[in-house]
């Protein structure tokens, strides 16, 4: 019943124009301070399918019910950031130092190369940009667009990333 009902609110959501939705989703997160506790559960219920936590204050449980009523109508963290946040609870949980690996950092002066079909690319990070052939780009994705002649990701493209695929076997 739980999922029957949080699918239709979002399936509501979907069909109704942007205009609408801005509206209707402003409407619905307005009028939850002025609900009844026992409003606010039955809500929560219906949109977490569940019973809310029961020390939760009223404050809270609004807040919760507007994030949750906002991620459906608009959509939620990237799964990337699910990801990360459910690898940060793990370590927690566990007692292990939480440890988010950082970004690789490239700094002005590197150069990378990249050889895509027979010919050999070289990029030079500046402090402001990327020189590629004389001329200055913002970023690694702007000069791998300008050698494959499609959208790429820079740092993949590069090397500075790896594939999802990758990342999730221990592949490299």
């Amino acid at each position: 019943m739980c999922v029957t009902a949080q699918q239709e609110v979002g399936q509501q959501m979907k069909r109704k124009n942007s205009a609408t939705d801005s509206a209707t989703l402003a409407r619905e997160v307005a009028s939850l301070p002025k609900a009844g506790v026992a409003d606010l559960k039955n809500r929560w219920w219906t949109l977490y399918g569940s019973e809310p936590p029961r020390r939760i204050s009223r404050d809270l449980l609004t807040r919760a019910l507007a994030y949750r009523i906002q991620e459906q109508a608009l959509g939620g963290l990237k799964p990337s950031t699910e990801r990360l946040l459910a690898k940060v609870a793990t370590d927690a949980a566990s007692g292990q130092p939480i440890a988010v690996a950082p970004t690789p950092a490239i700094r002005p002066g590197t150069i990378l190369f990249r050889e895509w079909h027979g010919t050999r690319h070289q990029v030079i990070v500046r402090e402001d940009g990327i020189a590629f052939r004389g001329k200055q780009y913002r970023s690694l994705s702007q000069v791998a667009h300008r050698i494959t002649g499609t959208k790429w990701s820079g740092p993949l493209f590069f090397g500075l990333k790896q594939r999802r695929q990758e990342q999730a076997h221990g592949a490299s």
